[in-house]
């Protein structure tokens, strides 16, 4: 695994499974939704030019998103796509509890940007995206996946699945001693799903 996407809907556990992995594994980690948002939730005029950079390089992981604007770009480039097709209850879950967090905390996300409860009305957030979209996301997954001999796919369908894998990883790494862990970084995933 050398340029690896995870992909799932929105709470599917896309940035923490790509930070997680990064540090284990001691690649380059590269937050799209930071590249892509600048100040009051403007997208940044560097967001393509700055993705294309980072997907030359050899190595990195990121998330799997925004491809109404990246296209296949990063799909093209990867040699790993983690699949976290997690099952709806899940995911809104996770989706709720963070977003709540976000308003009230009313923590920095991205480039000054903070999440408030009136976000919530907008349809493209992510609780009103996660419910209407989550079938429909993994359709346009398995659609974007067929005819990629190139691509090592790991579809991980429950949290529990997902946890196990990455503590394999860890594992691996660690036993290789490619990379130091990194105790700091929190448990994976939650203990629902």
């Amino acid at each position: 695994m050398e340029r690896v996407l995870i992909a799932g809907i929105s709470g599917a556990g896309k940035t923490t499974m790509a930070g997680r992995l990064a540090a284990c594994a001691g690649l380059p980690r590269h937050e799209l939704d930071a590249l892509h948002h600048g100040p009051n939730w403007q997208p940044r005029e560097a967001f393509r030019s700055d993705t294309e950079r980072f997907a030359a390089s050899p190595r990195w992981v990121t998330e799997d998103q925004y491809t109404s604007k990246l296209g296949d770009l990063l799909l093209a480039r990867a040699d790993t796509y983690v699949w976290l097709d997690l099952p709806r209850r899940t995911v809104m879950f996770r989706v709720l509890r963070r977003s709540v967090s976000r308003a009230l905390t009313r923590r920095e996300l991205w480039n000054g940007n903070r999440e408030g409860f009136r976000d919530w009305l907008d349809p493209e957030h992510p609780i009103r995206w996660a419910w209407a979209q989550h079938a429909a996301k993994r359709s346009r997954t398995r659609d974007r996946l067929r005819g990629r001999p190139h691509l090592t796919v790991i579809r991980l369908t429950s949290a529990r699945e997902a946890r196990a894998w990455l503590r394999a990883q860890e594992h691996a790494y660690r036993a290789e001693g490619r990379a130091p862990y990194d105790e700091q970084a929190g448990s994976l995933f939650g203990r629902n799903g």
